[in-house]
């Protein structure tokens, strides 16, 4: 069953000779439960691609549909709606709030969308990724490997349809980066989470169940 389903989908910036095809046509079903890498360099239209998926952007042309709902013509705040309840994000620069605890981080989207945490869901991720004893300390006082993993844990807690992350080890050494996608791999098997990861890293690419190529924006696999 394909939870993501993206039909000749367009995206240009710029006009005239200066115009550039961010995503030319692109077609491509995501299966659920599944972990695909999209790899590509930089320009190739992975980011662009995976904003589509998760709302942040619209196309010209084509169609996204997430979880049986189709993205076209949608206003933003039914958009924001759609990305509060449907998509969770891990980003490369962690997007943490320096002022909250690593616990009031995590809660994060739950107290935006006015939602009661499950304590027992909780206590499950924070184990899993290693931060139930760092709940009361800040994202200054973690090691990089500690701020990706709250913030996968932030991404975890409204339990989404897809998790959707943008080079999610980009700002970790080599080993760190290892074990932090091996944990996030972990996490989306446990919960039977669907995940799309963008990488220029082929090693940490090969971690997924599929891996798709892009190139000028346009799908190779």
């Amino acid at each position: 069953m394909d939870i993501v389903t993206i039909h000749n989908l367009k995206k240009y910036f710029g006009k005239g000779e200066s115009q550039v095809k961010a995503l030319d046509g692109i077609n491509l079903a995501i299966e659920k439960g599944k972990f695909t890498a999209i790899i590509g360099a930089s320009g190739s239209g992975k980011t662009t691609l995976l904003n589509m998926i998760g709302g942040i952007d619209t196309p010209d042309e084509g169609e996204v549909i997430v979880d049986g709902i189709s993205l076209r013509g949608m206003k933003e705040k039914e958009l924001a709606v759609f990305r509060r309840g449907k998509v969770g994000f891990v980003y490369q620069n962690f997007n943490l709030v320096p002022t909250l605890t690593v616990k009031e981080n995590i809660l994060f989207p739950l107290s935006l969308a006015g939602s009661t945490p499950d304590p027992v869901f909780f206590n499950e991720i924070t184990e899993l990724l290693h931060l139930a004893d760092r709940l009361n300390a800040y994202p200054g006082e973690l090691s990089g490997g500690g701020r990706q993993r709250t913030a996968i844990a932030r991404a975890l807690i409204s339990k989404p349809s897809i998790l959707l992350a943008d080079e999610p080890t980009g700002s970790l050494d080599s080993k760190t980066g290892q074990n932090v996608l091996g944990l996030l791999k972990l996490s989306v098997e446990t919960y039977h989470q669907t995940l799309v990861m963008i990488t220029h890293n082929l090693e940490l690419a090969q971690m997924a169940d599929r891996v798709v190529r892009i190139e000028d924006g346009r799908i190779h696999e």
